[in-house]
Formats: structure tokens, sequence, C-alpha cells
């Protein structure tokens, strides 16, 4: 299960109903931010969410649109007394730029952990969880820039007959479940590994982001088959197309072509200009292109389960204050 809350939706500055583009991923009580404009704090408080849990930042790109909230959140993080250390994630430059922004934030309790992006498509685990993927592709910006893919890993089902059938001890079940091999004398092999009583892999779930490019065929890649594709709509009026050339940017009708070749379960919009007062004008047209997209708005949240496991949440509810 991961939870997602779309903090922001806006582009280039905050408004007063529009914070800036951020999202926020949980996963078995870790937290991913990506992004961290002006204001960001504020939307996670309007949503009851806190700094504390955040293992990981991501970045799309340099800029201050996407990273000026950063020392604001570092101190609140520090002045939670928080320990454990953080990873930030970045295009090259990314040691440097975080240096430069913490001139007003030097001292923290916890260290800093750094990953630079350097190739065009990279894959990581999040931090102490192996089934949990992120891939980091290069987009297509004024500035180096990258979207991102989440990918949660679904084990194969548990064969207790076949467990039974081996004279596989019950105590090393759980531990052949969790994708240990164990050794032991009594083995046919002296080991039993999890192949032996686990199934073939369920479907897992996908989330992909990507703000601030032109269409790419990375971003497609990113975005195929996922369960969630939230990806930035610039401009919503066609005749915007040449600003959105200049810019590096999307329309909504490019977005909404993406996600008919990538074909996402549910799709977001994001990364709203502050000329499009009102996004929602601008949907119907994208719609006949790619039916699901819709667009994102500030505290948008959905909870996203396996596939079996599936049921219906409020598209607008808070995150739950404790992981489940």
């Amino acid at each position: 299960m991961i939870d997602v809350c779309l903090l922001g939706t806006g582009g280039m500055m905050p408004l007063p109903n529009r914070w800036l583009t951020s999202l926020m991923l949980r996963y078995n009580g870790k937290c991913i931010l990506l992004d961290c404009g002006e204001g960001t704090q504020i939307a996670m408080k309007k949503k009851g969410l806190s700094p504390n849990p955040i293992s990981t930042i991501l970045f799309t790109h340099y800029h201050a649109d996407h990273i000026s909230g950063l020392p604001g959140m570092l101190l609140a993080m520090g002045n939670a007394e928080r320990t454990e250390p953080v990873l930030i994630v970045g295009p090259k430059g990314l040691e440097r730029v975080v240096s430069s922004l913490r001139v007003i934030a030097p001292e923290l309790p916890f260290e800093i952990r750094f990953r630079e992006l350097t190739e065009g498509l990279e894959t990581f685990e999040l931090p102490g969880e192996p089934a949990f993927h992120i891939t980091a592709l290069r987009a297509n910006h004024r500035v180096t820039c990258y979207c991102y893919s989440f990918e949660l890993e679904r084990a194969g089902r548990f064969d207790a007959a076949a467990a039974k059938e081996k004279n596989i001890p019950l105590t090393y079940w759980s531990r052949l479940q969790k994708g240990e091999t164990i050794e032991d004398p009594a083995a046919p092999s002296g080991v039993y590994t999890p192949d032996m009583v686990m199934g073939p892999a369920r479907k897992g779930l996908k989330i992909a982001y990507a703000t601030d490019s032109r269409p790419c065929d990375n971003i497609v890649t990113a975005a195929r088959d996922a369960d969630l594709f939230i990806c930035e709509g610039m401009y919503g009026e066609e005749d915007k197309l040449s600003k959105a050339k200049e810019k590096k940017h999307m329309t909504f009708g490019e977005a909404a072509r993406i996600g008919a070749k990538a074909q996402p379960a549910a799709m977001w919009l994001t990364h709203f200009s502050p000329s499009e007062m009102h996004p929602e004008n601008y949907i119907k047209a994208a719609q006949k292109i790619y039916p699901p997209v819709v667009c994102g708005k500030d505290g948008k949240s959905l909870t996203l389960n396996f596939e079996e496991d599936k049921f219906g949440s409020d598209a607008d509810a808070s995150l739950p204050n404790n992981p489940r």
C-alpha cells in the first residue's frame, strides 16, 4: 500500500489558492518528498502531515519553484529533534546547490546523504526497503531535469502445501516469505530458498511523476502501465503551444497524448501556469485524447493498494497521521 498526496499544483510562483507543485509518497512508515518549493511546509500542514517521517527528498531540477522551500523544511526536521539521516537525490550539482541553500540552515542534528544523478537512467532502492524501486529518467527541460517512477514489488503467494511436502520446518516459513535464504543441514542441498515455497511474483504498484519538460520517450517509459501518473500541464490552451515549446513545458493536450501512449490507470495534471486560474476549464479537450486524465488540485490524495486488496478511497481525504 502506498499513500499519495499532491501537496501543490502550481508552477513558477505560489498563489493564494495554489501552492507550488510537490508530491508526498508514504510507504511502510517512510515518506518521500518530490520537490520542495516555497510554501511546501504550509501545504503539508494543511493536510496534517509532519516533515519528520521524510526519509528521502527527490528533486526534478534546480529551478526556484522546486527547491526554495528546502532550508525551512530541513530546519523544521531539526526542530523536531530528528536524528535519522535524510537522503537527498537530484541532478548533477546537487551537493553544491544544497550547500548554498543551507547558508541559512547551517547546523542540523542529522546527517544529509547525497545521491547525484549523472546518467540518463538510474534505478535505486528506497533506503531500507529492497522491494521499493525508484527510477530516475532524464527529461527535456531548459536545465537538466529528471522524471521519476516508483515501483513496489509484490512477492508471489506462499505455498504451504509445498512447504509441508518438502518438510520445511514451520519456524522457517515466515522468514522464507520475507525472501530469506536459510542454511540448514537437514535441507536437501543444505539450504532452504524462497523459490521452494513462493509462487510467481504478483502485480505490484507503480507511480510516475514528470514535470517541467517537453514530451519525450523517457516520460512515456516512466509512466507506462502506472497505477497513477502525475504529469505537468503548464498550459490549458493549445494556442499556447509555441510558448510551451519555448519554455520547455507542455500543454494539456501534449500531456494527454503521453498518457495515451503510456496507458496509466489514473492520470493527474499539475504544475499549472499562474495564468491558468481555472485549469479545469480545459480538461475536457484533454479527456478526448485520454479519458482518465483529470486536473490535480492541492491536497488531492489517494491510497493505492495491491490489486486484489483494492478498496474505495476518498480522493481528497487527508493521509492518516499514523502509517497503517
